[in-house]
């Protein structure tokens, strides 16, 4: 599992494991907070097409499907 910091998230870069629409690296490049501090929106940006996906964040420490980084 992935260790993450909700506080730390924005502009940290990202792999998938499995590769979506052919794109692997990935930027998260927008994160929203409530009241009470917690994550409501993440997004990623794809570093070669600059799609955007909005995310869960909590998604992102499952090791299975993202890797911390560009690898």
């Amino acid at each position: 599992m992935n260790q993450i910091n909700p506080k730390k998230l924005l502009k940290s870069k990202w792999t998938a494991v499995k590769p979506i629409n052919k794109e692997k690296h990935f930027l998260v490049t927008k994160v929203e907070f409530d009241e009470e501090g917690e994550v409501t929106l993440c997004i990623l940006e794809a570093i070669l097409s600059n799609r955007e996906n909005e995310i869960l964040w909590q998604d992102l420490k499952d090791v299975k499907q993202w890797l911390q980084g560009w690898k």
